[in-house]
């Protein structure tokens, strides 16, 4: 057995550029974890993959020409079954035989294993190993099949009558083993050493020598580089060198890191030029001419490094390196300035009618059928967003402005072109028409995902309407039977429902909310009244406690992240006001390091299982009816605990709360252990059941306990 390289290439027209990573990635896996199956891979053998806008290609360092012999042994049968009284083989093990390709084995080939239960018939024995020709193929036509392809193609071969079926048309495949080429084939193409490097800076074919030579030949004289990571890389360095010859930046935002990966998608031989527009445009929203030039153009604007504003001036990712760049740089230069003017003209055009003249226009813009119209919907945030705003310490007026029009930019021109810029439009239009900055600020931030900083007296306006936003979206959508499922959720409610939790959890830390209060802004009212501006019959019976539920779980996932899922469980199975639920499992989480805590969370899991049994609403326990010693303690504990606790609650001091109940773990064993509960006399029994329920409501005021025994 001889050990060399392989390197297999596909060749095709232009990849899609934003599945070509992961088509890459899938070629390569799919032929590396083909062939180890088959044993072909050496110890140590390395993978690199290889993925640019018109190739898939892996390469192995250490591949087997045949695999070692592979021992086998194949399960048959029982021996009951596979054999007859003589020992002859049964009419169900030929067939079973022949199905497995073992036809020419014997019944005395067969090998015998007891299994605990009865003798089972094995055929056993050492097969030759895989031809790496045999296994390649295999691999070849598993990897090729099994491409995550966002679209497949269909086209005709050469021979004018056979279709094949891939992601875009392939033109050449290689296979190399060390310097020979291997006998494959894979869409009606067979392997070669031939491929072909740069559309237009290299016309030739080229004869790979080896495959440990593709990658340097493709790259010194195809004028291509191979690796997908080392052309990012390259053009990362090349616009951060070109950006700070300027003086300038390309910023570090998700869009841009998204940007630098397509356009590694789009480029074998990547260099960077410099482009210019009129500064005329920068008096446009930048925003806008940022979309323009990333989504359409794929240009990496400018930013000066000191305030982050937009410069006139852009970077072009080129797969060209001519001797004079001019006419590229001026062809690109020439491309975008009608888009802009375009940016340019949608802006004036739309800054000559006011918002406010925009809202009716949404009663001609259908929500959904079954909920109405955006302008009915808008009326529904409004009254929510008056209803809570001078519940957590808004104003009204300002809120209920904001929700207004909040989407009324929906029927402007720059919002028809980039619907990305849904509420920033709004801000700037709004913004131009002399709207209070909170308001500005309201339309801006509608559309984040979630809030991340306190609220303050700036945001708090911003914050009333996105959650008047969530809410209407939670319980129009869920109510109309349009709830998550598996994986989908077209409708956003997922993140709705985090977006609601952060708000709740910002408007505590602004102190907006207190831990130590209850208030009228709660999810369950937050949600009653946003289900009561949709028309009778509307919305499902069941769904304000269906989406609270909803709300909940999905805290209880969010939280798993950083705390323990018992106190996580305890504190959620009380359904606490949602700004108080983070103090609240803190809190668990300290009682659960404390000596007495399991003892506590065992002896009130044993509590609740006695209260469960009692068949009828139980009294205060009477002191006249507590006979033996160790109830009496426990009632004393409990009188005296109990405003203690109370008042740490309603304090908000969670961990207090709790540890004043590690106080009662000595009377609460003592019970436990000198008490029958159940006694025969009812009246006993009632009052030891009354007693435990005082003990039940003292010690589940924080979190239900009983969830953190183990």
């Amino acid at each position: 057995m001889n050990t060399q390289a392989l390197l297999v290439e596909l060749l095709t027209e232009e990849l899609p550029p934003k599945a070509l990573q992961a088509l890459g990635e899938a070629f390569a896996n799919g032929i590396q974890q083909t062939l180890e199956k088959q044993h072909l891979l050496a110890d140590g053998c390395s993978l690199t993959v290889y993925a640019t806008p018109r190739r898939l290609a892996v390469h192995l360092s250490a591949v087997l020409d045949q695999a070692p012999d592979q021992s086998y042994a194949e399960k048959l049968m029982p021996a009951a079954i596979g054999l007859d009284a003589e020992g002859n083989a049964a009419p169900a093990l030929l067939k079973k035989l022949q199905a497995k390709g073992l036809s020419h084995l014997q019944p005395a080939d067969l090998a015998r294993h007891h299994d605990g239960k009865q003798d089972v018939l094995y055929a056993e024995g050492t097969a030759p190993g895989a031809q790496l020709s045999d296994g390649l193929q295999q691999a070849l036509d598993y990897a090729v099949t099994h491409l995550p392809i966002p679209k497949v193609m269909q086209y005709q071969l050469a021979d004018g009558h056979t279709n094949v079926k891939f992601v875009r048309p392939a033109h050449a495949l290689l296979a190399l083993w060390g310097d020979t080429v291997v006998p494959v084939q894979a869409l009606g193409l067979q392997a070669g050493r031939i491929t072909r490097g740069h559309r237009f800076l290299c016309t030739d074919p080229i004869s790979i020598d080896s495959a440990d030579d593709w990658a340097t030949q493709l790259s010194s004289g195809g004028y291509v580089v191979p690796s997908f990571d080392e052309r990012r890389s390259r053009i990362a360095q090349q616009l951060a060198d070109t950006a700070a010859s300027l003086n300038t930046t390309i910023g570090h935002t998700p869009e841009t890191l998204a940007l630098l990966d397509e356009v590694t998608a789009l480029v074998e031989w990547p260099t960077v030029y410099v482009g210019a527009f009129d500064a005329a445009f920068l008096a446009v929203p930048p925003e806008c001419l940022i979309l323009t030039m990333q989504l359409n153009q794929k240009y990496f604007p400018l930013f000066d490094p000191t305030n982050n504003r937009l410069t006139h001036q852009f970077l072009i990712v080129s797969n060209m390196q001519p001797a004079d760049p001019a006419l590229i740089i001026q062809g690109n230069e020439r491309v975008v300035r009608p888009r802009l003017a375009d940016a340019q003209f949608f802006y004036q055009t739309d800054l000559k009618t006011p918002l406010t003249d925009r809202v009716a226009d949404l009663a001609n813009s259908v929500y959904h059928n079954k909920l109405g119209t955006q302008l009915q919907r808008t009326e529904r945030v409004r009254k929510t967003a008056r209803w809570l705003a001078p519940l957590v310490g808004g104003d009204a007026l300002l809120a209920a402005r904001s929700a207004m029009l909040a989407h009324a930019d929906l029927g402007t021109l720059m919002v028809g072109e980039f619907p990305e810029l849904q509420g920033i439009m709004g801000a700037y239009y709004a913004h131009h028409e002399g709207q209070p900055p909170v308001v500005v600020r309201a339309l801006r931030d509608q559309y984040r995902i979630r809030l991340d900083e306190p609220v303050t007296p700036d945001t708090l306006t911003a914050t009333v309407l996105f959650m008047a936003e969530r809410a209407e979206t939670l319980i129009g959508i869920w109510g109309i039977g349009l709830a998550p499922t598996g994986e989908r959720d077209p409708y956003g409610l997922r993140r709705a429902a985090l977006g609601l939790i952060s708000a709740y959890e910002q408007l505590t830390v602004g102190g907006w909310l207190q831990d130590s209060q209850d208030s009228p802004a709660n999810l369950a009212e937050l949600l009653a009244q946003a289900a009561t501006n949709f028309p009778a019959g509307v919305l499902d019976k069941d769904t304000i406690p269906a989406v609270q539920d909803f709300i909940y779980e999905r805290y209880r996932h969010q939280l798993a992240a950083h705390h323990e899922r018992a106190a996580i469980d305890a504190v959620l199975a009380l359904r606490p006001p949602l700004h108080q639920v983070n103090a609240r499992v803190r809190a668990c989480m300290e009682f659960i390091r404390l000596p007495e805590a399991e003892s506590l969370a065992a002896a009130n899991k044993r509590v609740s299982n006695l209260l469960k049994k009692a068949d009828q609403t139980l009294p205060d326990f009477d002191l006249a009816l507590l006979a033996e010693p160790a109830e009496r303690q426990l009632a004393q504990t409990i009188t005296t605990l109990t405003p203690k606790a109370q008042a740490a609650l309603q304090a908000g001091n969670y961990t207090d709360s709790l540890a004043i109940l590690a106080q009662a773990r000595t009377a609460v064993d003592t019970f436990f252990t000198e008490v029958m509960v159940m006694a025969e006399d009812p009246a006993i029994r009632t009052n030891r059941l009354a007693l435990l329920q005082a003990l039940h409501q003292l010690m589940n005021q924080v979190a239900d306990l009983s969830r953190l025994a183990q």
